[in-house]
Parts: structure tokens; sequence; C-alpha cells
């Protein structure tokens, strides 16, 4: 089959709620499209995200129970469950230090100066906003960005709450990346947001700080799947060019 160009992808994406159990699809194919799901925008480049990809039956039917039986969870081919991971933001600052000093060493010059920027962000500036999913430490920081921005143009975004909206947009990205990904190979999905989180987590065995972003499921349309024609707001009322 012919990948489909973006513009192909973007109109062939439905959210599918009944899948064809006779029109089997490729594994490897759907773990390439979770590659291009890593390869999204992410906040700081930290990406706080892990991707299940569900593929044994026994899993799939856990995952689906996990997901109220809804039709586009029963019927999905396999799945793959988006996953935020505010907890590994040590792990992942230190990754991209050690990125960027293997970067700088490659390089016969080197500006200390813009190295010493560059490793700043992540050594000092990150951590510092990263301790505040405290949420005590978070209030604290929220309250003196409040206070600082009646003066001067501020970053606000510093609580517990803030962040952990930071790291759901950055997954959602991901996740639309897998999306387009799987429709440019024909392929279809369903992202849900009607689950048991509890549940899923320990069907996942994901530690408590593990947040679920979505579960998506996958496979080919039948052509019940579609639950009629795409409704969208007048696009004159959702777009402003200033």
């Amino acid at each position: 089959m012919k990948e489909k160009t973006v513009s192909e992808a973007v109109a062939h994406r439905r959210s599918t709620r009944v899948y064809d159990p006779e029109q089997p699809i490729d594994s490897k194919v759907v773990q390439e499209c979770i590659k291009h799901a890593s390869l999204a925008p992410t906040s700081s480049n930290l990406q706080l995200w892990e991707f299940y990809h569900i593929t044994s039956e026994d899993q799939k039917k856990a995952v689906a129970e996990a997901c109220f039986n809804q039709p586009a969870a029963k019927t999905a081919l396999q799945m793959v469950v988006t996953v935020v991971r505010r907890d590994l933001w040590p792990q992942r600052v230190a990754a991209n230090i050690e990125f960027i000093k293997a970067g700088f060493a490659k390089k016969n010059v080197v500006d200390p100066k813009t190295q010493k920027r560059a490793l700043n962000y992540y050594q000092k500036i990150i951590p510092h906003l990263y301790k505040g999913g405290n949420p005590v430490r978070g209030f604290v920081m929220k309250l003196f960005m409040t206070l600082r921005g009646l003066s001067k143009t501020t970053y606000r975004e510093v609580s517990a709450s803030d962040l952990r909206v930071v790291g759901h947009k950055s997954t959602a990205l991901a996740s639309q990346n897998f999306m387009m990904s799987m429709a440019a190979q024909g392929y279809d999905t369903c992202p849900m947001e009607g689950f048991d989180s509890k549940k899923l987590k320990q069907i996942l065995n994901l530690p408590a700080a593990a947040e679920i972003n979505m579960v998506i499921s996958c496979g080919i349309r039948k052509p019940d799947g579609i639950y009629g024609e795409r409704f969208r707001i007048p696009f004159e009322e959702v777009y402003f060019e200033l």
C-alpha cells in the first residue's frame, strides 16, 4: 500500500469504533509508528513519556475491560497506551546533559559561554522548575512568580498542576504523531479517555507517579466503525488572524 501524504493521512484519520477482525495489522508497522510518536516535540526535550504496545490476547482483553469494553477497545486488534512519566525528569535531564556534552566534544571550537548556557538550563533551571512537582514547593513558586509578574514578563506555569498539564500536552503530541503515522499506513485508531486509570496502571504494572494519557485502539475499520460524517465547527468561528 502506498503511504499517504500528510493531507491524505489527516483526511483519513477518524476515530474508529469498530474494527474488522478479518483484516490484521502488522505489529512491526505499529512499532515504527510508535517510533514516529517518540519524535514529537516535547517540553524542554525531556520526553517524559512511555508507550505500551498491547498485542497479546490476554493483555488486550484486560485493557479492554479497563476501558469498559467499549467497542473501540473490545474489537481492537492492537492497542497503544501512552503514559506520562514526570517522575523520570532527573534521568531525562541527565540524558540531555550527556547529549549536549557529547555534541560539544565533537566540535573543534567551542564557545564556553554557549556551552555554559546550554548546560545551565538542564543543570539549574529545569531541576528548579521540576522540583515544583511537590505541591507545597509548587504553591510557593506559583506565588513568587505571580508577584514577579506584576513588574515583568514571567513564566507562570510552575505549580504541580501546571507541570502535570505540560506532561500531558507533550504526551498528547506524541499520541497524535502516532495516529497520523498509522493513518499514513492506512491503519485506523481511536484515542480513548474512558478508562479505569487505577486498574489500567495495575495491568501495565506502572508506578504510582505514572499517569495514563490515553489508550489508542488500532486496527482497520469496518464500514459501520465510523459513527457518521465528520462534523467540525465552521473554520471562520475558530480562526483568527491578527
